[in-house]
């Protein structure tokens, strides 16, 4: 495969940096991406090209700043979305503000960045998108409902978008990564409200106890993870020879909690196939 110019977003830390090495030592181009310049400066001594992006940023502002990574190298043939955060608390403790600050970063952010690079890709009749949502996009952990939420509507948004866009020679890639290694649930990431109700305190703050205990502790290797999504994109090493699908779960826990799902979904549609598909009308009544 020719070298492939790479636009990451959420670069400082966890995926995205790892994203931006790992781009580097295949010798493809890089351009880094992040809220602050100075959190990325030891990837452009790596030999990424580096700029500011915060997705949460206007669409012009976030139009002019895709523009200027396409001057850099004339081009780009692959963008990762990968900018997000975690904000975590009961239904009745969240307000609706927090809830919209999930979604500016997580959904409205990824669809300001694919939005401005559409055009360049599909000028070009080729690209591919990566998203990285999470196996919260399949599964809505109790105090998670902001990040989930988030997550599922992202799910939605791409999956049309895969559709909308695949005539044009642009591949769609969803990566919904179970727990791996990185700083989401760091104090910088992660956005806890502390429950104020009785009935939700005890749960609420063992669930704030576990995702402090999990930060730097999760089971996955953000290492190994970003080298199969990299064979994907190149359709190499593990992607060799097969056909890459849309949607791709990384983790054992991914595996194991959406595998259930799907379990469960079918099961639901086999016990109650003859009560969900009795709503069409009666032909008599059609006619009348």
């Amino acid at each position: 495969m020719p070298q492939l110019v790479w636009l990451v977003t959420g670069c400082s830390s966890g995926f995205g940096e790892v994203f931006i090495r790992q781009i580097l030592s295949r010798g493809d181009l890089a351009i880094a991406t992040a809220r602050r310049l100075d959190k990325i400066q030891h990837l452009q001594k790596l030999g990424a090209a580096i700029l500011e992006l915060d997705v949460t940023h206007s669409q012009e502002v976030i139009n002019d700043t895709v523009a200027k990574a396409i001057a850099i190298y004339g081009r780009i043939d692959v963008v990762v979305n990968n900018a997000a955060h975690v904000t975590s608390g009961a239904w009745e403790d969240v307000e609706c503000d927090q809830l919209v600050s999930q979604f500016d970063t997580n959904v409205f952010g990824v669809f300001k960045v694919t939005r401005a690079i559409l055009p360049h890709f599909r000028e070009r009749r080729s690209g591919v998108m990566v998203f990285i949502s999470s196996l919260s996009g399949w599964h809505g952990h109790a105090f998670i409902g902001p990040y989930a939420g988030s997550k599922f509507a992202l799910e939605g948004l791409v999956e049309s978008l895969g559709r909308e866009t695949e005539g044009f020679g642009i591949r769609t890639l969803l990566v919904e990564p179970g727990r791996f290694r990185t700083l989401l649930l760091s104090p910088s990431n992660l956005r806890v409200v502390p429950s104020k109700i009785p009935d939700y305190a005890e749960a609420s703050k063992a669930n704030a106890d576990g995702l402090a205990k999990g930060d730097r502790t999760q089971p996955g290797d953000t290492e190994k993870a970003v080298k199969i999504i990299l064979d994907l994109v190149r359709k190499e090493g593990c992607a060799q020879g097969k056909e890459v699908p849309f949607r791709f779960p990384l983790g054992r826990d991914a595996y194991e909690t959406i595998g259930e799902k799907c379990k469960e979904t079918l099961h639901l549609l086999e016990d109650w196939h003859d009560v969900i598909t009795s709503t069409d009308f009666d032909s008599d009544s059609a006619q009348k």
